[in-house]
């Protein structure tokens, strides 16, 4: 097994990609803290992990309780070989009709955090560690209305190439995983039916060169191999699952001709 005997912090690991993450994770023979705001979604993934999982209700703003998080997986496991600084929300922030909070807020969620959670496991770090930070293709993509997601997400890519340089001399890897368009809860706020799943799906993928969707899965199965010993000699590199739209987007079904 590819992570054995390995110990894991994911954020935001309660669904999504951080819960696939934590499966994969479990499989490959490690030991994993999530955490996540939600207590019964808590619940329900530890359910589901078993006894290789702790979770941990923390909200990544909150300074203390991702440290509480931390303490936890060195506690119960001893040290850390992993973090996958996960947990992230959506969010739209047209110009002309953004407030300041709702533009912070975002930011604060998915980068700042993403900054301050690698900091506070930073003293547990074991030499040899990966870190593993969540982008998007939304950081390249410029899709309108995204300013705040799109800006926290290109910050994690350039922040992910400076930890990677002062994490060097310890011989922690750093690297990030950038997602397209993948099948996770994130999408409910835009499609609350599975009549209103199946056409957002249907017009988004029309714009993918693969013409289908990621499983949270896909993304894990990534971020696998960035947390494994395959990965020794990888750092500042991100790893890009989005079935071609960031490389090939011409291949996409939307511009090919009509049969």
């Amino acid at each position: 097994m590819r992570l054995q005997n390995k110990i894991a912090l994911i954020t935001g690991g309660n669904s999504g990609i951080g819960l696939a993450t934590a499966e994969r994770f479990i499989e490959e023979g490690a030991k994993v803290v999530i955490t996540g705001r939600n207590q019964e979604t808590l619940d329900a993934a530890a359910a589901k992990l078993g006894p290789n999982a702790v979770a941990v209700r923390a909200d990544i703003t909150d300074d203390a309780a991702i440290k509480k998080a931390i303490t936890t997986a060195v506690d119960h496991f001893g040290g850390l070989d992993i973090v996958f600084a996960n947990a992230g929300i959506p969010g739209a922030t047209p110009l002309g009709g953004t407030d300041r909070a709702g533009f912070e807020h975002i930011l604060n969620t998915n980068l700042t955090s993403a900054f301050f959670t690698v900091q506070a496991a930073l003293p547990h770090l074991k030499s040899g560690a990966s870190v593993i930070l969540n982008g998007s293709v939304h950081q390249v993509l410029g899709i309108p209305g995204a300013s705040a997601y799109a800006a926290s997400k290109g910050g994690i890519g350039a922040m992910n190439r400076v930890l990677a340089s002062e994490l060097a001399p310890r011989g922690i890897r750093v690297n990030s995983v950038v997602p397209g368009a993948t099948r996770t809860p994130i999408w409910s706020t835009r499609a609350s039916t599975p009549e209103a799943v199946t056409q957002l799906e249907a017009g988004f993928a029309r714009a993918i060169p693969l013409g289908q969707w990621s499983e949270a899965v896909d993304i894990a199965n990534a971020i696998v191999f960035l947390a494994s010993d395959e990965a020794k000699s990888i750092t500042a590199t991100e790893i890009v699952v989005d079935g071609g739209t960031i490389g090939a987007p011409a291949g996409a079904p939307v511009y090919r001709p009509a049969a």
